[in-house]
């Protein structure tokens, strides 16, 4: 089969001939026809995620969508010819998805989404997991609470506002000026953080009371400042980068509360790998009910021109998830 490998850390993908995997006990063997490209994708490019624990050489690609061609022993519920989806891989020693084939454990992957293409499938996965575990496993997001997802056009934050909106939550989104429109069309309140303080949007969106639910998808400062936006006792601060070092104290005054989220950790470790396939299940059927959608870059990239897709994505010139198509 044909695959874009990492072969030193810092260098570009190269296109290889390898040996087509074989699916063993607990795998499925799916004929990849797609697969996202994220931010964590060109950090391990870059050697800069050593939190991934990615073993050279390295097939990379952490989204999948593909067809079965056959499954290992032990293996129920997905036949040859099952569209599905999953993050599966490009971690760790896991073969990702930047390859014709890949053999995947089976707990996670789903069957893909009925009124998505394959692209947009592929899209989903990281992003998905990552924002479920976030709003729905650690926050309980639900009818009646008052949302703020820092970062609201990115990867993970215009998921995470669709799954916050479809449990039925009011929803506020920062971004910067020219990422407003896109929270308003996903539905979201937009609030341009860059022009807008802290106060004064607490203030303006909870009457000073603070947010509920405060989702962090950038890190760094933006952390900080889901302390200072959370509810008053009863507040919950959940982050995907929650990596630096911080001052507690604004949440503790608070009375408030804080999760991390670390969506690799299945991958790495080998446990909860069925929990990804279950949230991927959820996602198919919120999908299904027109309530999640991603949105893709227009651009179209193959196997021959993957290190134009990792570009898109590390020049911050990408209007949407870029997605790779390994069926050209």
């Amino acid at each position: 089969m044909r695959a874009a490998v990492l072969e030193e850390f810092g260098t570009p993908l190269v296109l290889r001939e390898l040996e087509d995997p074989v699916a063993g006990p607990g795998q499925v063997l799916v004929r990849v026809q797609a697969g996202g490209v994220n931010p964590l994708d060109t950090k391990i490019q870059a050697g800069k995620a050593a939190h991934a624990e990615s073993r050279l050489p390295a097939v990379l690609g952490l989204d999948l969508a593909g067809v079965v061609e056959g499954a290992g022993p032990g293996v129920t519920g997905f036949a040859p010819g099952d569209e599905v989806y999953g993050l599966t891989g490009g971690v760790g020693d896991l073969q990702g998805s930047l390859a014709e084939y890949a053999a995947v454990d089976a707990r996670l992957l789903a069957r893909k989404p009925a009124s998505l293409t394959i692209r947009e499938t592929a899209a989903l996965p990281l992003v998905v997991i990552t924002a479920w575990e976030g709003l729905v496993d650690r926050a309980g997001v639900r009818a009646g609470q008052k949302v703020l997802i820092h970062g609201g056009a990115g990867g993970i934050g215009q998921v995470a506002v669709q799954i916050a909106r479809a449990r039925g939550a009011e929803v506020c989104a920062t971004g910067s000026a020219r990422s407003l429109e896109t929270i308003r069309r996903l539905g979201a309140t937009a609030i341009d953080h860059t022009t807008t303080s802290i106060d004064d949007y607490v203030t303006e969106h909870t009457g000073g009371e603070g947010f509920d639910v405060v989702f962090d998808t950038v890190g760094g400062a933006t952390l900080d400042a889901s302390f200072a936006a959370v509810r008053t006792y009863t507040g919950h601060v959940v982050s995907a980068l929650g990596w630096g070092t911080h001052s507690l104290a604004p949440l503790s005054f608070r009375g408030a509360t804080y999760s991390g989220v670390f969506t690799l950790l299945p991958m790495l470790t080998g446990r909860f790998r069925e929990h990804h396939g279950a949230i991927l299940r959820e996602a198919a059927a919120l999908a299904d009910n027109g309530a999640l959608k991603p949105v893709l870059d227009p651009r179209r990239f193959t196997l021959s021109t993957v290190a134009d897709a990792h570009a898109a994505v590390a020049d911050g010139t990408a209007a949407g998830k870029v997605v790779v198509d390994i069926e050209e």
